[in-house]
């Protein structure tokens, strides 16, 4: 039996993957409150979901007959706040703020207090553990790990993570919602890093420390992997693509988890962000991303 439709959804942090979802959501006919506390942040997102969704349209041509909705249309369905009291009437919130604890326990002690009783609120994060993200509402019930991918518009799959307390009644709602976005979702049981990242970000720190030890290029690497085993890029490139702070933070949470030295973050990533050269959003990572 299908769920009711979950019509407004609420996006928190507006960097690449909360510009990613609210896209996402917007073009599928959703209404979207994207909140961010920093209003360059907001103009950023809506540049981006307005340059995303013109590179879907050519991507996805529509069915014979029905025209291409107008990006201005699909736009008007973002409202951009800069106040999380915002939310207070949305159905679902998809949360999406950096890997830092200091910065999930302020934004959920607030999400707690302004969402309706039962509203989803589902982490986007990359490695914090659910239980715990669910440990910071009274209800923690209805706290579930949605683990998107970048970029979002693109990727039909969604990693969903189910807390210790985490209801049936939430993941039912998530699932709803995915499908509304055209996306399914796997469910798996809470662990640091959850499924994806922790073999990923595994890979990606290796790639950097083969880097860093001179033993090949991030070309070569990069070339092996799509060459060898039909990866459509590679993790070096992939880094650069999710953003090698995130990288790094995620790294750091695995690390601080499992207290295993097999997750130390590799001192070429670390000197890389102090540096600034963060992948594709500051225009150089691994490699260079700067317009000719």
């Amino acid at each position: 039996m299908e769920s009711k439709v979950i019509n407004n959804v609420g996006v928190v942090g507006a960097g690449v993957m909360g510009a990613g979802v609210a896209q996402n959501l917007a073009a599928t006919g959703h209404r979207v409150v994207l909140v961010d506390v920093a209003a360059p942040a907001l103009e950023r997102a809506q540049a981006e979901i307005r340059n995303g969704l013109r590179f879907q349209r050519l991507l996805q041509k529509p069915p014979p007959g029905e025209p291409a909705e107008p990006a201005a249309s699909v736009l008007a369905r973002v409202q951009p706040a800069s106040d999380l009291a915002a939310l207070a009437a949305v159905d679902f919130v998809i949360e999406n703020v950096p890997e830092k604890w200091h910065v999930k326990r302020e934004v959920y002690a607030r999400l707690d207090d302004i969402c309706r009783e039962g509203v989803p609120i589902a982490a986007n994060t990359s490695a914090i553990p659910i239980t715990r993200i669910g440990s910071l509402c009274r209800d923690p019930r209805r706290v579930l790990g949605m683990h998107f991918m970048n970029p979002v518009p693109q990727k039909p799959m969604v990693e969903m993570i189910r807390g210790v307390h985490t209801s049936e009644a939430t993941l039912a709602a998530a699932h709803q919602l995915l499908r509304q976005m055209g996306k399914e979702g796997i469910v798996v049981e809470d662990s640091p890093g959850f499924v994806s990242n922790r073999v990923l970000m595994l890979t990606v720190n290796e790639a950097i420390f083969l880097v860093q030890e001179g033993v090949a290029t991030p070309d070569q690497i990069d070339q092996l992997f799509r060459s060898c085993f039909g990866h459509p890029m590679g993790p070096l490139a992939t880094a650069d693509l999710i953003g090698l702070d995130t990288i790094l933070d995620s790294i750091v949470v695995l690390h601080d988890a499992f207290g295993d030295s097999k997750y130390r973050p590799c001192p070429l990533l670390q000197k890389m962000v102090d540096a600034g050269l963060l992948g594709r959003k500051s225009g150089k990572g691994f490699f260079d991303y700067a317009q000719p």
